[in-house]
């Protein structure tokens, strides 16, 4: 079977048609996805024993005549900063390298529970702090594209590991645009759903009030289906949503007469110009759709990355203290005191990028600065909240750029954090808004990079976003 042309429909036809067994498409999946990996690094952990069972769970049920669910033998990729059960979580960090969580992510019972059979744990930015996933301690994914490039971060692996075709799906987490930015730079779909529509209980936390779990795709569908598996409320999560879980599917089908799509003004300054053009093109195929293109401003928005740094820092400063050698992470063979534990295990088991922010979540914390920084980056936080509610009452949906560029080369911003943080500056917004957002391909440059078209809609509306990614996929779109 050809594992990277599959799709989650194309795997319920085969299980129910007899032509493989969902045990016999895990060995194949687990085989094709060792003999890849050392191409890119997407994975850093192979779950053989729980992929087998799950598998063979599947195909008990559909010998039983029962519903194996509606990822029924699918192979998942998982970012590995998503508690797995039996299954070692690292997050990228030497500090959790020999971690085996005694418990499952409400995601991941949810993706099992509806059929889904997890082959390994993605590669990531450590503890999900970065832009193009070469802050692991496990080294770099390169982006399956151009291997000389990377993947996008933090979920750069969850990412690659659907464009190299090693996974159907994939699960990745996103704070400031760590699911849209690889999905754009490896050429898939990436979904950052409504901040709180899917329980974050058992993801690891970088940034609590910005955290989402979302799914990585080849096809708009296959992330509504998957979206739909992992979404709604739950008990163990005080930040999941009540609100209800939309029919997806069926809000896809429907067609794009009439809506009216909102341009920003303030994401389209200072694109590359491939960039620009291909998202142009792509903004062509939703006019021959019927949608009605609007101009509009999110007057904010040049604020964003000082404000998004503030919160997110703060937010990790407070999440990492807990990770101090004295529990579940790895202990310094330095420590002679208590102190010198602390000191010795965070400073050896913490890579630069999780010391930077830890350094200036401290200070924008401390006494006499917790006002002059992070109060006032809340308060430009609900001033762009507001900048979306407004556009929203003028217009269905925005349509902006992903990234300012393609995929850039390994090694040619990692010695430049602010550089590297403007990676993000188009789909931060989004996230401080905790809206949902999506990346979908909308074509390649010359050089044949993947570039990322960007749909936003406001809170809850997922069906409406997935409905116009659809149609704009039926239409001709990614190629755009």
């Amino acid at each position: 079977m050809n594992i990277p042309s599959l799709t989650i429909s194309s795997v319920r036809k085969g299980l129910t048609d007899r032509t493989f067994s969902a045990v016999e498409l895990a060995q194949e999946a687990l085989a094709f996805a060792k003999a890849e990996n050392p191409k890119t690094n997407a994975y850093l952990t192979f779950s053989d024993e729980r992929a087998l069972a799950a598998a063979r769970a599947v195909d008990a049920k559909l010998a039983a005549g029962e519903d194996p669910g509606v990822l029924a033998g699918v192979p998942v990729g998982v970012k590995d900063v998503i508690s797995t059960r039996g299954v070692r979580t690292t997050c990228g960090s030497k500090l959790l390298e020999h971690y085996i969580p005694p418990y499952d992510a409400t995601a991941i019972e949810r993706l099992e529970a509806a059929g889904g059979v997890m082959i390994g744990k993605a590669n990531c930015d450590e503890f999900a702090m970065g832009s193009s996933n070469e802050n692991s301690a496990y080294g770099p994914v390169r982006n399956p594209v151009a291997l000389d490039r990377v993947p996008g971060g933090s979920s750069g692996g969850s990412a690659a590991v659907v464009a190299q075709g090693t996974a159907v799906v994939s699960l990745g987490s996103d704070t400031g645009g760590s699911i849209r930015q690889p999905a754009s730079f490896c050429g898939c779909v990436g979904v950052t759903p409504t901040y709180g529509r899917v329980s974050r209980y058992g993801l690891v936390a970088f940034a609590s009030s910005l955290d989402h779990i979302g799914p990585f795709s080849r096809t708009v569908a296959d992330s509504a289906t998957l979206l739909t598996a992992i979404a709604g409320r739950d008990s163990r999560d005080a930040t999941s949503a009540l609100h209800e879980v939309q029919d997806y599917a069926a809000a896809m089908q429907q067609p794009l007469q009439g809506l009216k799509i909102g341009l920003p003004k303030e994401y389209f300054a200072g694109l590359a110009n491939e960039t620009g053009d291909r998202i142009q093109a792509g903004i062509e195929v939703l006019k021959k759709q019927g949608c009605e293109i609007v101009d509009v401003s999110l007057p904010h928005t040049e604020y964003a990355i000082e404000a998004y740094y503030i919160i997110c820092t703060a937010e990790v400063s407070a999440n990492l203290s807990r990770f101090d050698g004295v529990r579940f992470t790895t202990r310094s063979a330095k420590a002679e005191t208590l102190i010198d534990m602390y000191k010795n295990s965070r400073g050896e088991g913490f890579g630069a990028e999780a010391k930077r922010r830890i350094m200036l979540g401290a200070y924008v914390l401390s006494h006499g600065y917790y006002d002059a920084y992070y109060i006032k980056a809340q308060r430009v936080r609900s001033l762009i909240t507001r900048d979306f509610a407004q556009a929203f009452e003028k217009v269905d949906a925005l349509i902006t750029p992903v990234s300012p560029f393609p995929a850039f080369k390994l090694g040619e911003k990692v010695n430049d954090p602010l550089q590297m943080y403007l990676s993000d500056i188009y789909t931060i917004t989004g996230s401080l808004a905790g809206i949902p957002c999506m990346n979908v391909p909308c074509g390649t440059t010359a050089e044949g990079l993947p570039v990322g078209m960007q749909i936003l809609t406001k809170h809850f509306s997922e069906d409406l976003m997935f409905r116009i990614a659809h149609q704009y996929e039926m239409s001709g779109g990614f190629s755009a």
